[in-house]
Order: C-alpha cells, then sequence, then structure tokens
C-alpha cells in the first residue's frame, strides 16, 4: 500500500510531533487509550469500519525514527470480539515541498479473522481514509506548536517585537459591596454629625471617616430588619410560644360557689324530711 497527503505545515514541525508517542497518540483517530500506561501512549482500542462493517482491535504500535524524515511504525492487535488478529507494518517519509510537506505513506498490513472477508477495494480505502484524518491531526498538532513557538519568540524579543499584554483579571480593582453603610453615597448627610477623632501622635494623617450616629444605625436597622440582640431576646410566636400558668384567682372563683351550694342541699333535706314526719 502506497498513500500520499500533503500538510501545509513545515517538516520539522511535523518531526517535532513524531518524536513525541504522546502527542501521536492524540492524532491517532478514534484511539482509546489504555488507562495502564505501563503498555506505553499507543496501546489501546481502535474501532476500524470498512464498508458497512465495523471491528475493534485491541493493540499497541511502536514509531522508530530511522533518520530526520524517515519513521517506520511496526504494530499488531486482536479483534476485543473474536479470534481475529491483525499486524501492521508502516514506512512514513517526510518530503519537503512548497508551503508545506508530503507525507509518503507505505507497507501493509495482514489480518485474519472477521477482515479477512472484507473486500480488497472497501479495505484500502478505510486505509486511505484513516491515513487522511491522521495527517489532517498530525498538521493540526505540528501547527499548534509553530505557533506556541512563535510566540514564546515575540515575548522573548526586544521592545520592536513587544506584544502588549492583556490585563489580567487579577488586577483589576474590586468595587466595594452595595450593603456597605460607610460608601460615599450613603449616610453622607450623617457626617457631619460624627464626633472627630483624636490624634494618635505628632505627624499622624487627617482622621478617617466618622461612624454614623445611632440614629443613622437605627434608620439602617429600620430599613433592613431587626438587630440580632433584639432577635434573641424576642419571645418565641407560633406553636412554640410559652403556655401562661394558671393564675390563684381562678381557684377561688371554684370555692365561692360551693358554700351557697351546700347550704341550699341541706335546707331541702330538712324541708323534705319534716314534710314526711306529717304525713306519718
Amino acid at each position: 500500500m502506497e498513500h500520499q497527503v500533503f500538510v501545509p505545515v513545515p517538516a520539522q514541525d511535523v518531526r517535532a510531533v513524531l518524536r513525541d508517542p504522546a502527542r501521536v497518540a492524540r492524532c491517532v483517530p478514534g484511539l482509546q487509550q489504555d488507562a495502564d500506561t505501563a503498555s506505553g501512549p499507543l496501546a489501546g482500542r481502535l474501532k476500524v469500519r470498512v464498508g458497512g462493517h465495523t471491528v475493534t482491535y485491541r493493540g499497541a504500535l511502536a514509531i522508530a525514527e530511522r533518520d530526520p524524515d524517515h519513521f517506520a511504525a511496526e504494530g499488531g492487535g486482536s479483534e476485543v470480539r473474536g479470534s481475529g488478529t491483525v499486524a501492521l507494518a508502516l514506512v512514513l517519509r517526510l518530503v519537503p515541498h512548497d508551503g508545506g510537506t508530503l507525507l509518503e505513506f507505505s507497507g501493509g498490513a495482514t489480518a485474519d479473522g472477521r477482515a479477512a472477508a472484507f473486500d480488497p477495494g472497501a479495505t484500502a480505502t478505510a486505509a486511505g481514509r484513516l491515513l487522511d484524518r491522521f495527517a489532517a491531526n498530525l498538521a493540526g498538532a505540528a501547527g499548534t506548536a509553530g505557533e506556541s513557538v512563535a510566540g514564546a519568540g515575540q515575548e522573548g524579543a526586544g521592545p520592536a517585537g513587544a506584544v502588549p499584554s492583556e490585563p489580567s483579571v487579577f488586577d483589576t480593582e474590586v468595587p466595594p459591596p452595595s450593603l456597605d453603610p460607610f460608601l460615599e453615597g450613603e449616610f453622607a448627610d450623617f457626617a457631619a454629625f460624627a464626633e472627630p477623632e483624636e490624634e494618635e501622635g505628632q505627624g499622624a494623617g487627617p482622621a478617617g471617616p466618622g461612624r454614623p450616629p445611632a440614629e443613622a444605625a437605627h434608620a439602617r436597622r429600620t430599613m433592613i430588619g431587626r438587630s440580632a440582640e433584639e432577635v434573641d431576646h424576642a419571645p418565641p410566636r407560633g406553636r412554640y410560644a410559652p403556655v401562661p400558668a394558671p393564675s390563684a384567682s381562678d381557684g377561688g372563683n371554684g370555692l365561692r360557689w360551693i358554700a351557697p351550694a351546700a347550704a341550699l342541699a341541706l335546707a331541702s333535706a330538712v324541708v323534705v324530711g319534716r314534710a314526711l314526719r306529717r304525713r306519718r
């Protein structure tokens, strides 16, 4: 298999990316890296679509630099759901071209299992599409690295290449809170009633703004609500309100009616007794 892709990136930037396996792993489309870092950054799962079929392989890939413009990649994997295997040997050459670099891929692969039954034309199309996407990602990574290097060079340049720096968010002045009672706009009328502070020593600066008098504090407490002391000393209301204790006068009112009732009952008994005696 032979395939060529042009990328608008200088060869030295592409070479720098190919020398870093971690950056190469981010350029492989569809690669899901393994959590185990011992197997290297170019190890994991790769889903391949050929025609109307999709196969997921688990394996690893290794890239070696033969010379500054010659890289070799070898790898292999096995099907996640099946017993098929695949082995890959690929050679990549970097050819400087006008306005960029020409990537020349050559190599081959052997496979069994499900991949052995795929149509050769569909397999070649899928491989070419995978290499095109890899080259596009490689150019993007190399272009980002080139821009960062250029930016670092501009920052290190003299006054001629100086770039105006944007102000940091940490240098921005924080405005005072809106509920601060000592703002310039609020309680300005009460500043005249404040007592001047005594100077601590000779050469002391002017005294700061006086605190508002009691009227101002009362007005602010009325606007915002009751103070903490008032809330703490206020009696509870509603279901938690205390039940008043029974007064002593309630018991006296009950005893006041017992004596007349007893006297009436006794007089009635005497009258009834006399009436019964007369009949006999």
